[in-house]
This record gives structure tokens, C-alpha cells and sequence, in this order.
């Protein structure tokens, strides 16, 4: 759960959760929201804490700790804000729609490098 990450990694750097959510620039009442539902926080939070803490959105999000590393990642290999809202959006997807999306992203890439192919 997002909450026990974000937990582990305030104690990690010797932080209250509320006083990591002052220095980061977010409400402490979030932090409740997170401990009672379960749900990660929006985008631009998410973002806020992966660069205060130096790991990857994926490292923040992975719900099994035997699949977290036992070392936060490097923070370049944070998703970026389009790739977490692409994430985010398919979540609820089923899987042929999924394909469907990876499919249509694939074509609007071959015809980004027909364009530049034609501009060289």
C-alpha cells in the first residue's frame, strides 16, 4: 500500500509523515486519506514525493514489498507526468483495449519517424 511506502521512507530519512508532508508542500490531511482507503495520492503529489525522496513513481506504487527493491531506485527512471497519467487512465482497461492503445501508440510513432525520415 502506497501509505506504508510513503511511511518506510519517512522514517528512512528520520521524518514524521506530517512533518515530510510539510517539507514536501502537501496537505497532512492526505496522509490520513491514504492510511483509510488504501489509494495512492493524485499525480502531482505523487510526483512531489518521488523527486523529495530521490525513487521512481513505480518504486512508490508496487503494492508487493518482495517486488519493491529493497533500495529505491534511481530517480531517473521516474515516469514522467505523461506516462503516469497514460498509467493511471488505463488502469481500468481490459486487456484487448489495452492492446488496442499499445497498438495505436506504436502507429503514431512510425508515422513520427516517417516525418522526421522526410525532414532529414
Amino acid at each position: 500500500m502506497f501509505y506504508d511506502v510513503f511511511c518506510e521512507l519517512c522514517k528512512q530519512r528520520g521524518l514524521t509523515p506530517s512533518g515530510a508532508a510539510g517539507k514536501i508542500g502537501f496537505n497532512r490531511a492526505s496522509i490520513t486519506v491514504w492510511k483509510n482507503t488504501g489509494k495512492a495520492p493524485k499525480q502531482e503529489i505523487l510526483l512531489k514525493i518521488s523527486d523529495y525522496f530521490q525513487v521512481s513513481t513505480d518504486y512508490l506504487l508496487e503494492t508487493d514489498p518482495k517486488k519493491r527493491s529493497l533500495k529505491p531506485e534511481n530517480p531517473a527512471t521516474n515516469l514522467d507526468a505523461f506516462t503516469y497519467a497514460m498509467y493511471q487512465e488505463s488502469q481500468g482497461l481490459s486487456e484487448e483495449n489495452k492492446q488496442k492503445l499499445l497498438e495505436l501508440v506504436k502507429f503514431f510513432k512510425e508515422q513520427q519517424d516517417k516525418e522526421q525520415d522526410t525532414e532529414q
